[in-house]
């Protein structure tokens, strides 16, 4: 079965930041198209995408510790 070590838990934590900037740059300069100017739109997105993925990784992070440990 699988098991969470801090490694492991840490790798997902850095791959779950790196896909938020990224999602949140595309988002953003999408978004943006029609208002401003792309790049500003793409920084924007960058900087406020992860505010919502982060804290959803590691709720997720959580869930999956708790449920791999039995609850203890």
């Amino acid at each position: 079965m699988f098991e969470l070590t801090w490694i492991t838990a840490a790798a997902a934590l850095c791959t779950g930041l790196v896909a938020a900037l990224f999602g949140g740059a595309i988002g953003g300069a999408i978004v943006a198209h029609g208002h401003m100017e792309k790049s500003l739109g793409a920084w924007l997105g960058a900087f406020y995408g992860p505010l919502g993925a982060v804290p959803g990784v590691v709720v997720g992070l959580v869930a999956i510790f708790l449920i791999t440990s039995g609850g203890q």
